[in-house]
């Protein structure tokens, strides 16, 4: 892939300025997934069932998903820095606010603030790298993204349950939100939406009419459409295991203790580090491996989930959950491989609006089986077996639609190649 007329240079500067916006991202990840190592507490602390429970993940993905064309559309108009800034504020007060939240209608408040503003990182930190690095280096700029982000997870896993475990519900949520106020003064004093000598052509906004023209013509593309349902079938099995459901199956389905839980939980994170590492690399070298990709891991993740749930003894062996972790990793590298359908989809002024159609694929599967997985779980008396069968259901119709719309987006994206082609031919030289 060579690099195009008018790419950004990237370098060190794109380097610098790039990671303070990945910083915002890396803690709105702590602050989402925060309550993957805190639903047992809050189940105590609120005195709430399983449906109650799966409810607060709920609401924040429902907000998260909500938000991501009119964040898209934000980026597009008003750039990164402004967007990313109003992001942190509200995430941080969103975690601020469940750290003292006395009810369980007040941590729900708390968890959709901060689902608003964690709505409007990744969309922000996925144009930082466009405005900053050459396209040739697109994929592997995302899967880097994705990347930290896994890493703020990590740390979810690793050093705030400790926390949690160690100081109490409101030192340890309100001491992870002093992380927000950092990393908002960083971009206030760093941050910037583009290189001097790249900045974008001036783009007409005309209100309502600009608003439904930017989204109808993303959606018209194939391959916005292909990228949102490879994020959709790919990313929620490991986000419901991450987001709400892993511990509780892991300790209450398999007998594990929460100490092995958690190792088995960061396990998915360290896996997901590596292979988004792998598949980045592949992607940039061989972009045809994009839809193989997403599809094997399509494959093993229902896989080892089938053999997981199907396993006669009362627990699965410690070496099938294993696997299973390490093959749970892989669901969100492969669900970044979305945007690489819908970026050369889609010309610079809609990338925004492309990647929040894109990225409300995986969340709203991820909302739709965190609600499933509780109601089942309600309704059969905790059989974690008949719950997690609403993993097969939701993949399936994901599944149906990628193979739908493979053939339109490649016949797309083979033209418009094309096109660019001959249009650099016929420039002349300066």
């Amino acid at each position: 892939m060579t690099t195009l007329p008018g790419d950004p240079p990237g370098g060190r500067r794109a380097v610098a300025v790039w990671s303070v916006g990945v910083a915002v991202y890396f803690v709105a990840v702590i602050f989402r997934t925060s309550l993957g190592v805190a639903g047992l507490d809050a189940a105590d602390r609120f005195h709430v069932n399983a449906s109650a429970l799966s409810t607060f993940s709920i609401l924040q993905l429902l907000v998260y998903a909500g938000m991501q064309i009119p964040v898209g559309l934000l980026v597009d108009r008003l750039g990164t820095k402004k967007v990313l800034c109003l992001g942190a504020v509200l995430f941080t007060a969103g975690q601020l606010g469940f750290a003292f939240s006395p009810s369980y209608g007040t941590a729900l408040a708390s968890r959709a603030l901060l689902g608003c503003g964690d709505a409007m990182t990744f969309i922000s930190v996925l144009r930082l790298g466009t405005r900053w690095f050459p396209a040739r280096r697109g994929p592997f700029v995302a899967q880097l993204a994705g990347l930290v982000g896994m890493a703020g997870n990590l740390v979810s896993t690793l050093v705030l349950a400790r926390l949690l475990h160690g100081l109490g519900w409101t030192p340890a949520f309100a001491g992870s939100a002093l992380a927000g106020a950092v990393v908002l003064v960083l971009a206030l004093l760093f941050l910037k939406d583009h290189p001097e000598g790249h900045e974008p052509e001036p783009f007409p906004h005309q209100g309502a009419a600009y608003v439904r023209r930017q989204i109808a013509e993303a959606w018209r593309e194939p391959g916005t459409r292909l990228g949102m349902w490879v994020h959709f079938t790919t990313q929620f099995p490991a986000m419901v295991f991450l987001l709400l459901w892993g511990l509780p199956f892991l300790v209450q389905a398999q007998g594990l203790s929460r100490a092995t839980a958690g190792e088995l939980l960061t396990l998915v994170v360290l896996s997901n580090m590596v292979v988004g590492l792998v598949y980045g690399q592949v992607v940039a070298r061989h972009h045809a491996a994009r839809l193989p990709l997403a599809l094997g891991t399509v494959a093993a993740t229902a896989v080892m989930w089938a053999l997981t749930l199907a396993w006669p003894g009362a627990h699965a062996p410690m070496a099938l959950l294993l696997v299973l972790c390490v093959v749970l990793g892989a669901c969100g590298p492969a669900s970044m491989l979305g945007f690489d359908f819908a970026r050369p989809a889609n010309p610079p002024e809609r990338q925004g609006t492309a990647s929040g159609i894109t990225n409300m694929g995986g969340f709203i599967a991820s909302m739709t089986t965190l609600f499933a997985i509780g109601v089942l779980l309600d309704a059969t008396g905790d059989d974690y077996s008949v719950a997690f069968c609403a993993v097969f259901v939701v993949q399936a119709l994901g599944l149906t639609q990628i193979l739908r719309l493979r053939g339109r987006a490649a016949r797309r994206e083979r033209e418009r190649l094309v096109a660019s082609r001959v249009e650099t031919v016929h420039v002349p030289a300066a």
